[in-house]
């Protein structure tokens, strides 16, 4: 089955986080239809094609001097984030703890802070961010991810409602573990408890949530803003 076709030409797209994963492959696919795509990570993507800067979402100066000279910012995606270890609550480094607070929930806050501004200004904007399903439901062993994800789905429907009688749209995408890098930084049983409250009893495709982010960011995404949509293989529950 061939997936759907999208025309983003004319767009100007910032994708956090798109050097690598989810995020390399949502600003390749943005590519492909024909916006003008700005990585924002800290580390180069290696493919070198779309235009980069090597920016710390949580620190306001860099977003701000990644935007200088930027009169428009049609389409985000906050992809940028990390998993963190995986321990209980009170076993948690609490400088790792508020690092995966800061990265996954506050620097969401500081691209948006930045960058719904300039899409106000134009009267049009497609915001998606990244939750998780650990924000949903709590992942155990997991408490600093699950509640930054949390916020961000909180974060998400407070902006839609903010924006709704815009051209602006905000939503957030729940996906449920995918196979990326960032499950290297968990533990193998972490992960394989993750598959297996899978009804599919798989893990998530990096192309699966790609497909899933295009939607969101295209025009027939018209009358959904502040909502979750889930990406789970049948797991989420509510």
């Amino acid at each position: 089955m061939s997936a759907p076709r999208y025309d983003f030409s004319g767009n100007v797209a910032v994708v956090t986080g798109g050097a690598a994963g989810i995020g390399a492959a949502v600003a390749a696919r943005l590519e492909q239809a024909g916006a003008d795509v700005r990585i924002w990570d800290l580390g180069e993507p290696g493919n070198g094609a779309a235009r980069f800067s090597r920016v710390d979402v949580t620190d306001a100066k860099q977003i701000a001097s990644a935007l200088a000279g930027v009169e428009r910012v049609d389409l985000l995606v906050n992809n940028a984030g990390f998993a963190g270890s995986t321990v209980p609550l009170d076993a948690y480094d609490p400088g790792e703890w508020r690092r995966l607070i800061d990265v996954n929930l506050i620097g969401v806050f500081e691209v948006c802070r930045h960058v719904v501004p300039l899409m106000r200004r134009h009267g049009y904007g497609r915001i998606v961010n990244m939750a998780s399903l650990a924000g949903k439901e709590g992942t155990p062993n997991a408490s600093a991810y699950s509640a930054a994800k949390a916020g961000v789905i909180a974060l998400t429907k407070s902006l839609g409602k903010e924006l709704a009688e815009t051209g602006v749209r905000a939503n957030a995408l729940a996906p449920a573990a995918v196979q990326t890098a960032i499950l290297d930084q968990m533990a193998p049983e972490h992960v394989q408890t993750m598959i297996d409250k899978s009804p599919m009893k798989r893990l998530g495709r990096v192309d699966e949530v790609t497909e899933a982010v295009l939607w969101l960011l295209s025009d027939a995404c018209s009358f959904s803003t502040g909502a979750v949509f889930d990406l789970s293989g049948g797991r989420a529950t509510y």
